[in-house]
């Protein structure tokens, strides 16, 4: 049987049946394909977030959020306009993290340098140990990274349902340095790191079932998914760390 017949990944824009296809196309995802997609969404994102870094402008981050939002629905339920959706989309999560990295910034100096510098480390790393063979996707480590991210937003949404009663779970705050405080974001960013393990095991799946070429724009959302939570849980840790000074 095929490794990638059976596959849970812990992303939430990718399931089983994502690249599920029927009959014979012309033009298929390739891993290059994919690649270059993934290349030129995060440029834009990039792009955009260099240009809102320098200031906080609150219209211009909550209309990205929620326009993100909506986008990433969208892109999960249309498959198909992900050609469209995905630069959309790295457009306006690239204006939401720059505010938010120059308001990380401001509170420690130097710290979105380091955190832009560790997921990219993280990120190449990965696909390194992924592509020799050092890393192996086997169906208990999906597993146990799907239970472990899981159990992580669920935590996530009961922080955010004390928020509305004006409290907040104490591991989750930036100026919270306590060890279990720090241990939780090591942990948090360690689970976010290997979900781009999956991420690279189910664009190879998606080529090796030959998935219609949009697929390779949907493979990129997926990893940009995955990066940007990356690029936010290290950027909390490296605060949490900062605060201790």
């Amino acid at each position: 049987m095929n490794k990638h017949l059976s596959y849970r990944s812990g992303n939430p824009v990718l399931s089983k049946s994502t690249f599920t296809t029927t009959g014979r196309l012309s033009q298929t995802m390739t891993i290059n394909g994919t690649v270059n997609k993934t290349a030129l969404s995060l440029l834009l994102m990039v792009g955009t977030g260099y240009l809102t870094f320098n200031s906080i402008n609150p219209i211009i981050l909550i209309g990205c959020g929620i326009g993100g939002f909506i986008v990433a629905i969208v892109t999960v339920f249309k498959k198909e306009w992900a050609p469209i959706t995905v630069p959309i989309y790295a457009i306006l999560e690239g204006g939401l993290l720059g505010g938010i990295s120059f308001m990380y910034n401001s509170l420690y100096d130097g710290i979105v340098t380091n955190a832009i510098f560790l997921t990219v480390g993280i990120l190449l790393s990965l696909l390194t140990a992924y592509r020799s063979g050092y890393i192996k996707p086997t169906e208990n480590f999906k597993l146990g990274i799907f239970a472990a991210t899981g159990g992580i937003a669920i935590v996530y949404l009961i922080n955010f349902v004390m928020g509305f009663f004006g409290s907040s779970m104490g591991i989750m705050q930036i100026d919270n340095a306590s060890p279990m405080s720090i241990g939780f974001s090591i942990v948090v960013v360690i689970i976010a790191a290997l979900n781009l393990v999956l991420d690279f095991d189910f664009i190879e799946e998606g080529a090796e079932k030959g998935a219609p070429k949009y697929m390779e724009w949907y493979g990129a959302f997926g990893l940009l998914v995955t990066l940007i939570w990356l690029y936010l849980e290290i950027l909390r840790l490296l605060a949490k760390i900062n605060s201790r000074r």
